[in-house]
């Protein structure tokens, strides 16, 4: 169990890829790790298809120095998230911490909202790239970009590639 003893906070709001939440909740579960689903509240969250997440914590009540890792799925959640300032902290204040931030698909609105971007490699959505440029990253189009604690991937077909790198990163940690 490579990630047992970790603590990782997978961010929800309304409309997330449903694959993009649940492929990295499982896989780090497999792997041992504790996985918090963490919300702008405790509640109930629809994906774009309707499939339904629980928010286990509040973002305000999630305290950074418990945590080993932030994921932030796509979708047009991070659209929705970046909305609560209490998530948009979180995500800053981790990746201060030196925790590992990981975000694919549209998750790298997060990465620009929360300021953590500056002359950094990264990817995401096609369709958000000046996005990440505006906010500072050098954008790569590639299946998964690993920048010190900062790892992008650009859709779920990248699953694999971004799960197996955040459980390395984790495991070096």
């Amino acid at each position: 169990m490579k990630l047992k003893g970790k603590r990782i906070a997978v961010l929800v709001e309304q409309q997330y890829e449903v694959l993009e939440l649940w492929y990295p909740v499982l896989r780090c579960r497999e792997a041992g790790a504790e996985v918090v689903v963490v919300g702008p509240r405790k509640e109930i969250f629809p994906s774009k298809h309707g499939y339904q997440a629980k928010a286990d914590l509040p973002a305000a009540e999630v305290q950074v120095e418990q945590l080993d890792a932030v994921i932030i799925p796509g979708g047009y959640a991070p659209d929705h998230m970046r909305r609560h300032p209490e998530m948009v902290g979180l995500v800053h204040d981790a990746a201060v911490a030196g925790k590992v931030i990981a975000a694919i698909c549209h998750g790298g609105w997060m990465l620009c909202s929360a300021g953590i971007l500056k002359d950094k490699k990264a990817t995401g959505f096609f369709a958000i790239k000046d996005d990440m440029v505006n906010a500072g990253a050098t954008y790569l189009d590639q299946e998964v970009v690993r920048d010190g604690n900062l790892i992008t991937s650009r859709v779920p077909d990248d699953l694999p590639a971004f799960c197996r790198t955040i459980i390395e990163a984790l495991s070096q940690s």
